[in-house]
């Protein structure tokens, strides 16, 4: 019996309220209005949003309807999509925020990020996420490029005062930190000219663990995480229960790129490394 086919999500709609330049390299957009009464976030700390950017010069029909445009539209003018970490959701004044790392006029979501104004119109899908730091662990580990800051971030909010925490943040230099409401102190690595992730993954060998149950978050570019997650589950031996851990953008690629092969790489890089782990057992 054929299954049937899968519907479109509903998208939300939301207007922009305000923008604000965090650092050189990071844009911080707040959306908010009627169209996110709907909007339902809860204790995840990664949860995430689906923006849908239109095609260049294509009118869409209202209302709004994702079945209708797949439908009638040529698949390279439906919309894109490229996913980003909810910062915040304030939902007594029905504000979302979104923080947007951005590269002048590269990419997509960025640049539009900075021409942003107060009163455009926005459609997501959403939200998901999966993990929110785990109160009863001894200690936490967190770790990740700019793309998990807001991520990294969120978590550390979360967080009660006085969690044993060990959070890693690696960015391209000083006038990229930023100021979190929290009592950990951030390790913020300056990168420079060095790789993406290396400082990353020389932090966390030269790390000292301290004893009991670890969570741990680590998330970025797609080559580091793959180095971290050897570290952590064959050298180290974590349970995979107690990792979050997944390339959220791989260097060279673009979000449908890297998208569409995500689940094969993981899934790859994961049987990989269960081998290494029973050889090394």
């Amino acid at each position: 019996m054929a299954r049937p086919a899968r519907r479109a999500p509903k998208p939300h709609s939301a207007r922009v309220v305000r923008t604000e330049r965090l650092t050189p390299h990071m844009q911080r957009v707040v959306f908010g209005g009627e169209g996110l009464a709907g909007f339902m976030a809860d204790t995840c700390t990664d949860h995430y949003v689906k923006l849908l950017f239109g095609a260049e010069g294509v009118t869409y029909p209202e209302p709004f309807d994702m079945e209708r445009i797949r439908a009638e539209f040529p698949r390279d003018q439906w919309p894109v999509t490229r996913t980003y970490t909810v910062r915040a959701w304030d939902p007594e004044h029905r504000e979302l925020t979104l923080d947007f790392v951005i590269h002048g006029d590269e990419g997509l979501a960025g640049p539009w990020a900075m021409r942003a104004q107060p009163g455009e119109l926005v459609r997501f899908l959403g939200p998901g996420g999966a993990y929110a730091p785990d109160h009863d662990a001894d200690w936490h580990l967190l770790v990740g490029d700019e793309s998990a800051l807001p991520a990294i971030a969120a978590a550390l909010e979360n967080l009660p005062e006085g969690a044993d925490v060990r959070a890693f943040v690696e960015i391209a230099g000083p006038e990229e930190e930023q100021k979190i409401d929290t009592d950990v102190e951030v390790v913020w690595l300056h990168r420079g000219d060095r790789p993406i992730g290396e400082a990353l993954v020389e932090a966390v060998r030269e790390l000292e663990f301290p004893q009991g149950r670890l969570h741990a978050f680590v998330h970025g570019e797609a080559a580091f995480v793959k180095e971290l997650r050897r570290l952590l589950r064959v050298e180290r031996g974590i349970p995979r229960e107690d990792l979050s851990i997944s390339g959220y953008w791989r260097l060279g690629h673009n979000e449908d790129g890297w998208q569409a092969a995500k689940r094969e790489w993981n899934a790859r890089i994961e049987a990989e490394q269960e081998t290494a782990g029973a050889t090394a057992s």
